[in-house]
């Protein structure tokens, strides 16, 4: 496999990596040409490990001989580029710490139906578009058993470059699906026929503990998290058929929606 050296940020050849946007990225015109980037080494290695395939690429020229054996494992014509820390951080525009970028084709989403094929216990994401949260939540749900993650509307995008990285790649492991319109109704209706309880994580005053002994004997239970300001919206609560809050001490009401998400994934698992 032959190593392409870039000593031009302005090389075209990296364009994935430099001047395209996320939206770009996601090439809604045409999806099947989507692709993504994939950023440290962790995440890249579980991209491959789980099929993913990859178009390019770019990497700190000091870490080439640590991934010969990752290399090895590629398409041969798949075009590796090696840059300077210096350079890497010019054609980025931030200072690459890690040293290793992959520009991988976006896998095609999931429906609804598949994403809730078998799950038992699954997440629905309102209005949060922080993406290192959107990580974080994926990252805790892979640990700690939550089975698929649903996106209303307006959410994040989990493909993006940072919430790849702090998901430590879990966002390729947990099956998602965007949420249809109209918000709530539908998702909500979906989830009742399928069999689910749905359980607003919000701060009301008829809100059950989180280890009221009646959630956790729900076979299947959707847990529905807002967003990092005001949290799920009256629609959303009034949809659901419970709400749910985490008992805190010191006069704290809530905690950011990652910490949030962790705590109530692992006492609501499915035992």
């Amino acid at each position: 496999m032959a190593i392409i050296q870039i000593t031009d940020p302005a090389d075209p050849r990296i364009d994935v990596y430099a001047r395209l946007t996320e939206h770009q990225l996601r090439n809604v015109l045409e999806p099947e040409r989507a692709v993504m980037i994939a950023e440290s080494r962790f995440v890249i290695e579980t991209a491959v490990d789980l099929g993913m395939e990859p178009l390019s690429l770019l990497l700190d020229e000091r870490h080439l001989q640590s991934m010969e054996p990752l290399l090895a494992r590629l398409d041969p014509t798949t075009p590796v580029y090696a840059a300077t820390r210096e350079v890497m951080s010019q054609i980025t525009g931030f200072e690459v710490t890690r040293g290793y970028l992959c520009a991988l084709r976006r896998p095609q989403p999931i429906g609804l139906d598949e994403a809730l094929a078998g799950a038992r216990r699954v997440a629905v994401l309102e209005g949060i578009v922080d993406v290192s949260n959107v990580g974080a939540i994926f990252r805790s749900a892979a640990a700690l058993g939550i089975d698929a993650v649903l996106l209303a509307p307006g959410c994040a995008d989990p493909f993006t470059r940072r919430a790849l990285r702090v998901s430590m790649g879990c966002v390729l492991r947990v099956p998602w699906a965007r949420l249809p319109e109209p918000w709530p109704d539908a998702a909500v209706d979906t989830l009742h026929e399928q069999g689910f309880c749905c359980a607003a994580l919000a701060l009301r005053d008829d809100a059950l503990p989180l280890d009221a002994p009646e959630l956790k004997a729900h076979e299947r239970l959707a847990l529905f998290l807002g967003t990092e300001g005001t949290g799920l919206t009256n629609r959303a609560i009034d949809a659901c058929d419970t709400s749910v809050i985490i008992p805190m001490a010191n006069d704290v009401d809530s905690l950011n929606v990652g910490a949030a998400a962790a705590i109530a994934f692992w006492e609501l698992r499915f035992r």
